[in-house]
Order: C-alpha cells, then sequence, then structure tokens
C-alpha cells in the first residue's frame, strides 16, 4: 500500500524518524547513568511499547489499570501504572495482573489505599510492587513531599504483601515551561521536593530502589537530579507542535527528537479561490491547545477547525492553492490525545506502508 491508497483521516508514523527517537533516548539515559521506563499514554500501542524495551527501557509506564491489562496481555513487562487505583473492583483487577505479571508497579497516596490494595493482596496471595506518589506541585495526585510521604511509605513497608520499591514524582507543569533556562529552573526547583523526600526514607531505612519522575520536556534536565533513577518520558518518540515550540537548549526546537506523527488528510472541496477544506476536523486530532495543526512541507495554507469531520484551509499563497483530492499531512497539536482517537497507525517508510499497528490500549481510561 502506498500514501495515496490510505483511507483518510490517518495516523502515520515515519518508522525512521521514530527508530532515531528511540536511539537517542537510550543513548542519552545510558550517558547519564538513568533509565528510562517511557510513558505509554502517549502511544497506547503493544508494537510501540515491545521496540522501546527492545531499545533499552526497562518496561513502560500506563496511566490507567486498563493500559496495563492490554499491555501485559501483549507480553509487555516491566509496567508501572503511574494513577492511583482505588475502587474495590479495579483492585481486584490488579491483584489478577500482579498473578500474570509480577513486576508490575502501582502508586499510591492515600493510607486508605494502602490498607486496601494490602488486604486484597494478601486475599490472593500476591506481593504488588508499591511506589510512593509525591506531588510535585501539579495540584492532582500524590502526597505532599516529606513527612506526609514518608509516613505513607512506613504504612506501605507495614503491609506484608506490599513490597515499598521507591517514590514517584512528576512535576507536569514544568515540562512545558518556554525556554530551556527558565524550564531548568522551574524543574529543579520542583523536584527538589521528591529529592530531600527520597532522603527521609533512606534515613528511615526504607528502600528507595525506584525514584521515577521526568517527562519529554525536562528529560536533559532531571537527568541531572543524582537521586533520580529513572524518566517517564513518553512524547519523545513521536513528539508533537506543543513540544516543538518549547525550545531546547540550544534555543531551538527540543534537541534531538523528531517530528515523527502526522495526520493524514484529503483536499474534499475547493470552494473559492482562497479557502479548501479537507477530511480532518475535531475528530481528527486533539483540541486541547490554543494552537491548529501545522501543515508539514506544504507552505500557502493555514488549518482551522471547521466541525467534526472538517478542516478548513486558508489560501494565503494563491500560487499554491492545493487541489481537489491532494493529500496533505499535518502534525498534531498534542500527541496522546490525538493518538487515543485512532485505532491503528500507518507506519510509513518513505511513501509505502511498512506496517499496520493496532492502538490496542485506545480508549482505555477504567
Amino acid at each position: 500500500m502506498t500514501r495515496d491508497e490510505i483511507p483518510t483521516p490517518a495516523l502515520l508514523l515515519d518508522l525512521d524518524r521514530f527508530q532515531r527517537n528511540l536511539e537517542r533516548m537510550t543513548a542519552h539515559v545510558r550517558r547519564t547513568g538513568k533509565a528510562i521506563r517511557p510513558h505509554a499514554k502517549t502511544h497506547k500501542c503493544p508494537e510501540i511499547a515491545r521496540r522501546q524495551i527492545q531499545a533499552g527501557a526497562l518496561g513502560v509506564a500506563c496511566a490507567k489499570l486498563g493500559e496495563a491489562e492490554v499491555m501485559a496481555a501483549a507480553g509487555i513487562r516491566g509496567l508501572l501504572i503511574t494513577t492511583e487505583i482505588v475502587p474495590p473492583s479495579s483492585i481486584a483487577r490488579l491483584v489478577r495482573l500482579v498473578a500474570e505479571a509480577p513486576d508490575t508497579m502501582i502508586v499510591v497516596d492515600h493510607a486508605e489505599n494502602v490498607t486496601a490494595v494490602g488486604a486484597a493482596a494478601s486475599a490472593a496471595g500476591v506481593v504488588v510492587n508499591v511506589l510512593v506518589d509525591v506531588d510535585m506541585g501539579n495540584r492532582r495526585t500524590g502526597a505532599q513531599p516529606g513527612e506526609p510521604a514518608l509516613a505513607l511509605a512506613r504504612a506501605v513497608a507495614r503491609q506484608r504483601s506490599l513490597r515499598l520499591r521507591g517514590l514517584q514524582g512528576y512535576a507536569g507543569h514544568c515540562a512545558h515551561v518556554v525556554g530551556w533556562k527558565a524550564r531548568r529552573e522551574a524543574s529543579l526547583a520542583t523536584m527538589a521536593g521528591l529529592m530531600e523526600t527520597r532522603q527521609r526514607l533512606e534515613r528511615d531505612g526504607l528502600p528507595v530502589e525506584v525514584v521515577a519522575g521526568g517527562s519529554t520536556g525536562t528529560y536533559d534536565i532531571d537527568v541531572e537530579l543524582a537521586g533520580l533513577t529513572e524518566l517517564q518520558s513518553g512524547s519523545y518518540c513521536v513528539m508533537d507542535l506543543e513540544y516543538r515550540k518549547i525550545g531546547g537548549r540550544d534555543g531551538d526546537a527540543l534537541t534531538n527528537f523528531e517530528m515523527a506523527l502526522t495526520v493524514l488528510t484529503t483536499v474534499v472541496s475547493v470552494p473559492t479561490a482562497d479557502r479548501a477544506v479537507v477530511d480532518g476536523g475535531l475528530k481528527a486530532f486533539s483540541t486541547d491547545k490554543p494552537f491548529p495543526p501545522e501543515s508539514v512541507e506544504r507552505p500557502g495554507l493555514t488549518y482551522g477547525f471547521a466541525g467534526d469531520e472538517h478542516g478548513r484551509l486558508t489560501i494565503t499563497d494563491p500560487s499554491r492553492a492545493p487541489r481537489l483530492g491532494e493529500r496533505i499531512e499535518f502534525f498534531p497539536p498534542h500527541c496522546d490525545p490525538t493518538i487515543n482517537l485512532y485505532d491503528r497507525m500507518y507506519v510509513m517508510r518513505g511513501d509505502r506502508v511498512d506496517a499496520v499497528w493496532t492502538i490496542a490500549a485506545r480508549g482505555r481510561s477504567d
């Protein structure tokens, strides 16, 4: 199959760019003495997870239990579920998952949850690996740094069917600070709370084998932290406009990683000299950012959302007006929610389809 035969709108992955992204991240973490457990919430695709592990990753992080179940069913191990698992029905699913994949890790931020997971694990005859989730200022999940997190770690250690492995701290609000120097200052200042919490656990004699955190935006910043053991960066493997815009160490686009993910559309109408319409709208791209998709190597037009199924192209260069039926690729504003809109991605080498990978964990928000 060629690019022109793909039904649109469609999600495309440039295989060569993708592979180079994996290789660059692996070289980076090895050079800095860290590890990576990339966040699979970006891609929700077992084949991408498999290739990340083949490239040197410890496993993958999953935002939700449902994502981890899909990955485990595909044979992926080294799973870390980065959101607390609280409902009793979900805890029951968790212990079944741990029976299948014993090295799976979870996070906790409340003593009641520690007790509930410990009781379920004991009844099922399994041991659950646990990280204490520490709030890095996101005001989302996580125990407060310092004594509150230490108290929770002690509670985990008291549970015979739980194994305390360490800490998780994600400073997501620092990931998209524009300008590398400003981002570095914000992230290192914020992550200092996680490092201080690690020291408290160590002084208390508690195990801290794992200290996980970091993002694609801070991948070359958080490795400066001696107490951080692994990165959770996810978007680096495909990239998107938001990460391209924040700027890298040298003041250009985010250093090293290439834009590997695009959405392919077809021009379905050219009603006026200054307007064309493609078949990719609100259902084809993420809409959570204040900027629209951008065309790939197609100057002379700008994209605007025009409903569920359509995108409106304003033709700024009449000499480059799109033709009816022309295929146009766009970079998405935000890769994670864009990928979640599709069941599959077409893996490209040049203009030919090399493979079709299933986004098997798509929609697994449970």
